[in-house]
């Protein structure tokens, strides 16, 4: 029996931050799909607003209201992933009522099943008990570098998809063991540009938790000397555990591995796009979706 996926799911950034690029996209994704792979589908699109409690990974600026971004997801009936990987939350944090309120929302949206991209042990309880509607993604925040540990993760009922450091992308001597429902579970993160033997990862995502329980702390300075750099997504393509569209075909997907997540929360619109059109788009068509979204005077792509 043949057990390898034929369809990719990719999990894409911004369901708040890029509300406007994915109100221009989805409707030419749905209603052009010659102009994108066959083998991919969108799995879901995840993201954060601004000023969210249960926040983490990244500063959240996405400032799109709630019900609308809701909307647009139920319309073209795509998973909406909340991202509460804030890994430092305590008991009184539970009550935030902003949070709380997106829970509300997106637990029953038109018939989607939506997800909650989580670190704390504790929220994940709580959100389980009280919003039982969710299903759980274990955040790469965790920074799963150890391929025990994240075996251990994989044997979590309670998740769907675990998102393992990007360190482990090419650990392909050790994935071979893991069995078929193991390698369902397996979420890779494709486009980190992160320097691959930074040993602040974990520090600079508690950096951000702490920022949005509203602490006052300074910024985490990076140590990579090509940290004034920015993202560049040549930069990220030359990183070895970067996740090619030609790997995801040739070596993932005859392997058993099927969901692919794109990191950009804190990006711009114009990066998003590049890869919406890199990892989704028919070569022949990436220059008519470029145009389309390009021209169109009510996105800042920038």
């Amino acid at each position: 029996m043949d057990l390898k996926p034929r369809i990719v799911y990719y999990h894409l950034p911004g369901l708040f931050e890029f509300y406007d690029l994915y109100k221009l996209f989805l409707p030419l994704y749905c209603e052009n799909r010659e102009y994108f792979y066959d083998w991919c589908e969108i799995g879901s699109i995840y993201g954060a607003p601004a000023d969210c409690l249960w926040g983490g990974g990244r500063v959240g600026f996405g400032d799109a209201r709630a019900a609308e971004v809701a909307a647009l997801m139920a319309e073209y009936q795509i998973s909406s992933r909340l991202t509460f990987s804030n890994s430092l939350l305590r008991e009184e944090h539970l009550s935030d009522r902003k949070c709380n309120s997106l829970c509300d929302l997106f637990e029953q949206n038109g018939g989607v099943e939506n997800g909650i991209i989580i670190t704390s042990d504790l929220l994940l309880r709580y959100i389980e008990s009280r919003y039982p509607g969710f299903y759980f993604v274990s955040s790469t925040t965790k920074v799963l570098t150890s391929f025990y540990d994240l075996r251990k993760e994989l044997d979590w009922d309670e998740y769907r998809y675990v998102v393992p450091d990007f360190r482990l992308n090419k650990a392909f001597d050790l994935f071979k063991d893991l069995t078929d429902k193991q390698k369902s579970k397996l979420e890779f993160l494709c486009n980190e540009c992160c320097r691959f033997d930074c040993a602040k990862r974990k520090e600079c995502y508690e950096n951000v938790s702490r920022k949005s329980l509203g602490e006052e702390v300074e910024d985490h300075r990076c140590v990579s000397p090509d940290a004034s750099r920015g993202y560049r997504f040549s930069d990220a393509m030359m990183n070895p555990g970067f996740i090619s569209i030609d790997d995801i075909r040739e070596i993932y997907m005859p392997q058993g591995f099927s969901h692919f997540k794109i990191e950009g929360r804190s990006l711009g619109s114009a990066m998003i796009l590049e890869f919406l059109l890199y990892y989704m788009t028919r070569p022949e068509y990436q220059l008519k979706v470029r145009e389309e979204i390009y021209l169109d005077s009510s996105l800042d792509l920038f």
